[in-house]
């Protein structure tokens, strides 16, 4: 392995303090955070321009309406079950700032081409460029998170992942609505998601050149192209650890939860609520900033040298109750006929479920950032991003698995019977995962590092 460089040893032994500075106006953190946002951002401001486009402006005779957002969203995550080992092996092989630039560079021609395609609204072209920003954020994904704990140690370590956090979901959130607002633009909305797309792109390169340069993990590493091979590795490796792989399956359960929620959101706004495209899209705000408040609240509750650990069981207990709530209150909903989003908010018991939502995506963000803390802590630095790369393999597992659940129930099931479903599930899963092993119970009791 080589030697950190003596400004990296400086970095680094700063780390645990969180520096005389608010972490956001660090440059060890500022760069890197905007340039993992503009990535969010761009990744589903474009793949949600391209699904209005062919749900609503452009047929094709092979690919229905209704089914094009399972194909996009089927694309967009299929690399990161193919593809997600050998992204982690090249995150611990190469630096990872230069890397960083690298892939973002990859991100500006990607975008160009396909800004070509939504101008001439080209279908295969546009497919293609879903396909292949599916595989720049697997390559990005490993690295994003390998690189927090080369910088950042103790509570900063916490703050900062819950700042990613936090960024990265109000980012999806911006980037869909940004991308529907542009695409029902009469005449010239796509020419400004295809300009958008571009700007972006560059503006997360030049941020990504102003990341600091960080030690190589492991240069001698030599790289596995087989994606079978290489992915049942790179899980092994995470199962060597216990509360490791006990961690990443929390993790992904998390992901499996928010997702059955996201995909519910238009028909539970619709048939339940009885509120219109506004009012869903409130539901999915709602979501995404209850999530990024609760990473962030995490981070300040570390930074008061609280065990963030503790926060887990607290946050999935969260997720149930809150659920639960949210089950109840659909009942006696009694609207005549759709309502819109001022109609929606003027009713007193629709902000109790408002809050009840908000509440429980909270609890999702308390409970997501230890996780990763853990994992981040618990990893050699020489086979980190190996590991978070084997988390998003994880990851992509269970939100295929939510889709084709999500479809069963809603076609067998009510909206609520799901909510209510989803509740319960997850008090049992996370209690068999976390009383399966009394240590991983202990770790979550002890200090952190």
């Amino acid at each position: 392995m080589t030697n950190p460089s003596p400004n990296d040893s400086a970095k680094d032994s700063t780390a645990s303090d969180g520096g005389a500075s608010h972490i956001m106006l660090q440059r060890r953190f500022a760069p890197y955070f905007w340039t993992q946002i503009s990535g969010a951002a761009n990744d589903n401001l474009f793949k949600f321009a391209v699904t209005i486009m062919l749900t609503y402006h452009v047929s094709v005779s092979w690919l229905p309406p209704e089914m094009a957002g399972v194909v996009i969203n089927g694309m967009f995550i299929v690399p990161f079950l193919l593809l997600s080992a050998v992204s982690g092996q090249m995150s611990d092989k190469f630096e990872k700032a230069r890397f960083m630039r690298w892939i973002k560079t990859v991100e500006i021609g990607i975008m160009a081409l396909a800004a070509y395609g939504l101008v001439y609204q080209h279908v295969y072209i546009l497919l293609l460029c879903v396909l292949l920003m599916g595989i720049h954020s697997t390559v990005f994904g490993p690295v994003k998170f390998a690189y927090l704990p080369q910088v950042f140690h103790g509570t900063a370590l916490v703050s900062s992942n819950g700042w990613v956090e936090m960024g990265t979901f109000v980012a999806i959130l911006l980037g869909n609505m940004a991308g529907g607002f542009m695409a029902g633009i009469e005449g010239s909305g796509y020419h400004y998601v295809a300009a958008s797309c571009v700007v972006i792109a560059m503006i997360g390169r030049l941020c990504s050149g102003l990341i600091p340069p960080t030690s190589v993990a492991s240069p001698e590493l030599k790289l596995d192209w087989n994606p079978i091979a290489g992915t049942i590795e790179n899980l092994k490796y995470a199962f060597h650890d216990l509360h490791v792989f006990k961690s990443i399956l929390l993790i992904s359960w998390m992901w499996f939860f928010g997702a059955v929620y996201l995909n519910i959101f238009p028909v539970f706004a619709k048939e339940i609520l009885r509120g219109d495209e506004q009012v869903a899209t409130l539901l999915l705000g709602v979501f995404s900033i209850g999530v990024g408040f609760g990473s962030v609240l995490c981070g300040w509750i570390g930074k008061k040298g609280l065990n963030v650990l503790k926060l887990v069981p607290v946050g999935a207990a969260g997720m149930t109750v809150f659920s639960v709530l949210l089950y109840f209150s659909t009942h006696n909903l009694n609207a005549t006929h759709l309502l819109a989003l001022h109609e929606f908010v003027s009713l007193p018991a629709n902000w109790l479920l408002i809050a009840g939502l908000f509440l429980l995506s909270m609890s999702a963000g308390l409970y997501s950032v230890p996780l990763y803390v853990l994992i981040q802590q618990k990893t050699p630095k020489t086979h980190s991003a190996r590991v978070i790369a084997a988390n998003n393999i994880m990851n992509a597992i269970f939100l295929v698995a939510s889709s084709l659940l999500t479809g069963l129930l809603i076609a067998f099931s009510t909206v609520p019977l799901i909510v209510l479903f989803l509740a319960i599930a997850n008090a049992i899963f996370v209690f068999i995962v976390m009383r399966s092993d009394h240590s991983y119970i202990t770790e979550m009791r002890e200090p952190m590092e």
